[in-house]
């Protein structure tokens, strides 16, 4: 249940990445809306339907086949087996599965979708989707076998098949039949109406989930890497005047703009002036705001692209109840999900670049400004023997190639499938995929960019260059918070289970940043 007594419901207010996020923390519970212009839409789309089918109206997967077999017509008698064998054939996903934290994102995506009333679907179908997520019964989904148009097909089958009974779930740390988990807790699986495989199925609540948790992680890494960047410049003895606000003025990118600020205000550029040895410090300090910028310049655009697809009807057909239309197209086709993914990429995979040239400079006494080699601590012979950050580095160095590797856009490799009726494809969720591989790797070389910088940052305190209490506050927090956990580097130790604890503290926005 959730931490927090806040409640989202659905089917009044537009919902927003940050609601996702809170349901899959388990921070946001979850309603349904009894407004009466909500359940009018509700209502009065399965009435629509119910006429039509008794009226023998031609409706696609509901009296037809699926996708090329359009033209197929199904008799009356079974069509309500129908959307049954639609959940059953779709699967077929592969690849890792997604978390129960992720699955909670698509749930709660999928229901966001349903509850804006034209996908035809029952009130039953979207009370046992909330008690699903009321209850932390979350279907275990493979990531792979999806290609974007029909939606989320292959994935969401698995949605489906839970809410049916015939797939697993995660509940209570254990993978479990759905179907038994239900009856442990008295809730009735759903019998599928005619459209409701359909409209479970056919969406992007997969790519949209993951996006809005890719969005999350891209802003706190947009921030981290401003916080990072002060900290690699008090330890470099870098210029403080590259942030200044009147250089920034000149060049109106808002975001951008933003980054130089927070840097300034982190290097307490006002009360304290740094001067640099080099009139100009290298690019990966200097240039920091811009290559951040270009990414802090986006979440605006990449917030709309992805909040417009969340609070869309995107199944098919659509099922105007109101006005009794049944409206067939294409809204399942994730494109500015995948452009978004696409270029969401090498913003965040251009972070990891700059924290590993960041590192590399820290690292290499030819250009740290003084301070030990590696950052190691180590004093008198045994400095011989000893290599701090070395190995650090090249690891970051990996991280970065393979971030850097996976920005190669996966919306252009549309490939034509299912008997050339899905002839163009958006790869949404690929494009997704790709965007968290990249965020995960981006994550660990900014890990190691932290450590390294503070490092070098408690070097120049140790040697009485820098003054501890002339750190802005928010900074002397999170510095004096790392050391609690990161002792200082003086022999050489292994430091994966610290690089560890690093990551998990950065995805889980272990520090507040920039409020």
């Amino acid at each position: 249940m959730p931490n927090s007594q806040s409640t989202i419901k659905f089917g009044e207010a537009r919902v927003k990445i940050e609601n996702i996020v809170d349901i899959a923390k388990k921070d946001l519970d979850v309603e349904l809306s009894q407004s009466v212009d909500f359940t009018n839409k509700i209502d009065s789309a399965i009435k629509f339907l119910d006429t039509l089918l008794q009226e023998d109206g031609v409706i696609y997967g509901v009296t037809t086949g699926y996708g090329d077999s359009v033209t197929v017509n199904v008799p009356l008698n079974l069509v309500p087996e129908l959307p049954l064998h639609l959940t059953r054939f779709h699967g077929c996903g592969l690849g890792d599965m997604f978390s129960s934290f992720e699955g909670r994102a698509i749930l709660a995506t999928r229901l966001t979708s349903l509850s804006q009333g034209y996908s035809g679907v029952s009130w039953p179908l979207l009370e046992l989707l909330k008690a699903f997520l009321q209850h932390d019964i979350v279907p275990v989904i493979p990531q792979e076998g999806s290609v974007g148009a029909s939606g989320d097909l292959t994935p969401l089958s698995y949605v489906a098949g839970a809410l049916v009974g015939e797939r697993d779930v995660y509940y209570r740390g254990e993978i479990r039949n759905s179907l038994d988990v239900m009856n442990s807790l008295g809730l009735k699986p759903i019998v599928l109406r005619p459209k409701e495989g359909l409209a479970i199925m056919n969406g992007t609540a997969v790519m949209t989930a993951i996006a809005c948790l890719a969005f999350d992680r891209s802003q706190y890494l947009a921030k981290l890497s401003a916080r990072i960047t002060a900290l690699a410049s008090l330890a470099l003895k870098g210029n403080s005047h590259h942030f200044d606000e009147i250089l920034f003025s000149v060049k109106p990118h808002i975001g951008q703009q933003q980054i130089a600020t927070w840097i300034r205000n982190d290097l307490n550029h006002v009360d304290h002036p740094r001067n640099a040895d080099r009139l100009q410090d290298r690019y990966s300090i200097r240039c920091a705001p811009h290559v951040i910028g270009v990414l802090q310049d986006s979440l605006p655009w990449f917030r709309q692209m992805i909040e417009n697809e969340l609070n869309s009807a995107n199944d098919n057909p659509i099922i105007d109840g109101p006005g009794e239309h049944v409206l067939h197209g294409g809204h399942f086709y994730g494109g500015h999900i995948a452009m978004v993914m696409d270029s969401m990429k090498p913003a965040v995979a251009n972070l990891a670049d700059l924290a590993d040239r960041q590192i590399a400079s820290l690292v290499d006494t030819r250009y740290n400004n003084g301070l030990p080699s590696n950052l190691s601590m180590s004093e008198g012979e045994r400095r011989y023997i000893n290599h701090g950050f070395k190995a650090v580095q090249i690891g970051a160095s990996a991280y970065t190639a393979e971030a850097l590797k996976h920005t190669m856009p996966a919306s252009v490799f549309s490939r034509s499938t299912e008997c050339h009726n899905q002839d163009k494809v958006s790869m949404g969720t690929i494009a997704a995929r790709d965007a968290m591989r990249v965020l995960q790797l981006t994550e660990q070389v900014l890990a190691s960019a932290l450590l390294a910088a503070v490092q070098g940052v408690r070097i120049r305190i140790a040697n009485n260059e820098l003054e501890h209490d002339t750190l802005p506050a928010p900074v002397m927090a999170m510095y004096d918070d790392i050391c609690q956990f990161f002792e200082p580097l003086v022999d050489d130790r292994p430091l994966d289970k610290l690089l560890r604890f690093t990551v998990d503290a950065i995805q889980t926005q272990r520090w507040s940043l920039y409020e």
